[in-house]
């Protein structure tokens, strides 16, 4: 496609949990989003548009243009929510052509160096921690209000709601930027739970919800959908919005929103007549909102494109639209969509997707997969829908297409063999070096085969029992020091010293409650495994972290911790802070 003579500027707003039913113009009776509407109203909808069925890997195939399990990334927590060092991400593409770039929110595609947000291209950050405020790897204590956040350099206090803090961030980058092309994401950590949001926004819901929690988790969106109306009324303002291309989606099915039996079927709740919510290999997990807005390259008019879609399909989208590159010179899994955006694809070829749910230590083929075209679902190998007369997958008539089922079938099994070549490959966080001279480690990584972590600082406050090991690299061979801690050096209780209070479970987390507090653990001895190495010593009470100092030669290699207590139920250190002499 030909580029406009003055490249568009980019603002994307990607949101966390919200299902295609949790807009009101798709039909939602209770949730009210006028302004997401009135984009609906003036855009450009990818009407059968797929993503992952989680958050993770929908963010790797959106950065990459590369099916999420080969990038590495198929699950949200162990290790496998890393962005493969090789991959060339959005905003290395747009960075390189000259774009200014910046990201403020949720990120969850690695928190130590080379897979943190600034060393894939941003050059302006600001994100929490993990795939969640308040997860393990954030800021200790982050509750969604008045929260610290990471800048790129250094964790800084920020005021006000998490939702309001990304707008806020994200319309004064535009504002510094605006005389030069910029490319400004907003990954909103909302509205994932835990739920939690101002009463001013979950209130009106409270008297047409079965419960405080959804009308928590719509009062989010409703808090989104206010600051998508400041951030337009900005763009107008400043004489922006004719030349910005402007994108609304979501990264997986609904969250709150509905509630499904075990068949997948929705029992409560909106989920425009789909079956299935987030994790979920059925529509709907995995057929999201796009909304595209581009009033100067004619993106507007609220026009729908029925053609399937998918998120690997935005970034050769995004290079060809802004002239940034030619996406036909890259391996892309997906492909450029700007000729079904502007209305010349008369020969657009037929296609077959692939999305899935691994969520395991290693990907199993055929797990909780979907092989799409526009017509039908290929669901777990075995069952297929017609989307054309049973949207919400209701029947099975896979006994009635053997030739089509043999199609599909085929067409899995071309894209495992594509994804599947590094599975075994690991994906190692370097210690040492330039990039990692000092870095923490934290339980959100953990490899092991349950894929059984500390993911949630709701977690560490509860003492959770579980343990596995980091992959590392030891980049230069040295003197290194480890500390093992229990609780993170912001916080700086002893090892084995409680919280006072209750420690609240994740799904009871409420504004009035808060974390609550944390249990004490009766550590006795501290122990450390890498490289071939091993070391061991008491934990004196009092003590806050357990250090080792270690000769390492340079390699691979797999650190474990282990925090052995009185009543012989062991666990991992939540927290490893390294150190290269």
């Amino acid at each position: 496609m030909t580029p406009t003579p003055i490249r568009p500027n980019v603002v994307f707003i990607l949101t966390d949990d919200q299902g295609y039913g949790d807009l009101t113009c798709h039909g939602n009776p209770v949730l009210r989003t006028p302004n997401l509407d009135r984009l609906h109203s003036e855009s450009v909808r990818l009407t059968n548009y797929h993503v992952g069925p989680t958050c993770a890997p929908t963010r790797a195939g959106l950065l990459t243009g590369h099916y999420a399990n080969s990038t590495g990334v198929w699950h949200t927590i162990g290790g496998r929510s890393l962005l493969r060092q090789d991959e060339i991400s959005l905003a290395d593409f747009f960075s390189g052509a000259g774009y200014v770039t910046g990201i403020f929110g949720k990120w969850h595609l690695g928190d130590n160096f080379p897979y943190r947000p600034q060393d894939r291209g941003f050059d302006e950050v600001l994100v929490h921690g993990g795939g969640g405020v308040g997860q393990t790897p954030d800021y200790w204590g982050n509750d969604y209000f008045d929260d610290s956040y990471w800048d790129g350099e250094r964790w800084t206090a920020q005021e006000g709601y998490c939702t309001d803090v990304w707008f806020r961030h994200g319309l004064d980058f535009i504002e510094r930027n605006r005389e030069r092309p910029f490319l400004c994401y907003i990954p909103t950590n909302a509205p994932h739970s835990p739920h939690l949001v101002h009463p001013r926004y979950s209130a009106p819901y409270l008297d047409n919800t079965p419960h405080a929690d959804r009308a928590n988790y719509y009062g989010m969106v409703s808090c989104i959908d206010e600051n998508v109306g400041v951030l337009r009324a900005r763009l107008a303002e400043w004489g922006l919005a004719e030349n910005t291309l402007l994108i609304f989606m979501t990264d997986n099915g609904s969250g709150g929103g509905v509630e499904v039996d075990d068949q997948h079927f929705v029992t409560s709740g909106f989920n425009a007549g789909m079956r299935g919510k987030k994790n979920s290999e059925y529509d709907g997990g995995h057929r999201t909102p796009c909304f595209i807005h581009w009033p100067a390259g004619g993106l507007t008019g609220g026009r729908d494109v029925g053609r399937i879609s998918a998120n690997v399909d935005i970034l050769p989208t995004l290079l060809d639209l802004c002239g940034v590159d030619d996406p036909t010179a890259y391996d892309f899994d997906g492909r450029s969509l700007a000729p079904l955006l502007v209305g010349k694809a008369a020969d657009w070829p037929e296609r077959a997707l692939v999305t899935d749910s691994q969520r395991l230590a290693y990907p199993l083929k055929w797990r909780k997969s979907a092989v799409m075209t526009d017509r039908w679902r290929l669901v777990n190998g075995t069952e297929l829908y017609d989307m054309a007369v049973d949207p919400g997958q209701t029947r099975d008539v896979a006994a009635q297409h053997p030739a089509l089922m043999e199609q599909l079938r085929a067409a899995y099994e071309s894209w495992w063999v594509r994804v599947s070549v590094q599975f075994n490959s690991e994906i190692p966080i370097p210690i040492g070096g330039d990039g990692a001279r000092t870095l923490r480690l934290n339980s959100h990584d953990w490899r092991n085969e349950e894929c059984a972590t500390a993911w949630h600082q709701a977690d560490v406050r509860a003492g959770l029992r579980c343990n596995g090991y980091w992959e590392v690299e030891v980049v230069e061979a040295g003197r290194y020091t480890f500390e093992l801690r229990r609780w993170p050096l912001e916080d700086g209780r002893a090892i084995g010293e409680a919280i006072p209070g209750t420690p609240v479970a994740l799904g009871q987390l409420t504004v009035e409650s808060g974390f609550g507090g944390g249990v004490a653990i009766p550590v006795q001895r501290a122990a450390i495994a890498i490289a071939g190495q091993q070391a061991e010593q008491p934990v004196a009470e009092g003590m806050a972290g357990a250090a080792f100092a270690l000769e390492l030669p340079a390699g691979p290699a797999h650190l474990q911790s282990w925090f052995h207590t009185a009543t012989g139920d062991d666990l991992g250190a939540y927290y490893v802070y390294i150190r290269h002499e």
